[in-house]
């Protein structure tokens, strides 16, 4: 069991403020929570509504320090592995709680387990793991200021029946010779 606390008046900050960041930010922000994000371009969310601020990634500690709350919802690129290292996590609140529903590799997962060890910061949610499936025996397990999910948000009722919609949508762009959406840009790594 865990203690709930509201959302009002805190402060979240979202490592990686692209489409999963803007939705996280966008069921935040009526909760009267402040929003400060993170992303490899700040200047693209200036006049974004929902955020108080934008930071650039050599700000993460900054974020982190800042933050009452954090999400990691990044993708996995050269640049992002291990971005939020051991200085970033040694600088959160000690009543923080870190949420990764991005990529294991992000968080730098050992630096991670001895916070949540040694009681610097207050919790951890995580949807994805350095190794996944999460190894048995890994000290996530056992820690009592975890909640663990596979990494499987998706699973849904009707999840399979609307990625089949997405697919038939994006077949018929390809063959009316339309561009495809959502397309991963490979440079970028997502």
């Amino acid at each position: 069991p865990f203690d709930m606390e509201r959302l009002e008046g805190r402060t979240v900050g979202i490592v990686g403020y692209g489409d999963i960041g803007r939705a996280v930010a966008s069921r935040l922000r009526p909760l009267g929570v402040e929003i400060l994000a993170l992303r490899r371009r700040p200047g693209l969310s200036a006049e974004d509504p929902l955020l108080k601020e934008t930071l650039p990634p050599e700000r993460v500690a900054e974020l982190m320090a800042r933050a009452d709350d954090v999400v990691v919802a990044a993708p996995l690129t050269p640049e992002t592995q291990g971005l939020v290292g051991r200085e970033a996590i040694a600088a959160m609140k000690r009543t923080a709680v870190l949420v990764n529903v991005g990529r294991g590799p992000v968080v730098d997962e050992t630096a991670l387990v001895e916070a949540l060890e040694q009681g610097r910061i207050r919790g951890a949610a995580l949807d994805v793991f350095e190794t996944e499936p999460l190894p048995a025996g890994h000290a996530l397990w056992r820690l009592p200021n975890v909640l663990l999910s596979p990494h499987c948000a998706d699973n849904v009722p009707g999840w399979v029946d609307e990625a089949m919609r997405v697919f038939l949508r994006q077949l018929e762009r390809f063959r009316r010779g339309e561009p495809l959406q959502d397309v991963v840009d490979k440079a970028a790594g997502y």
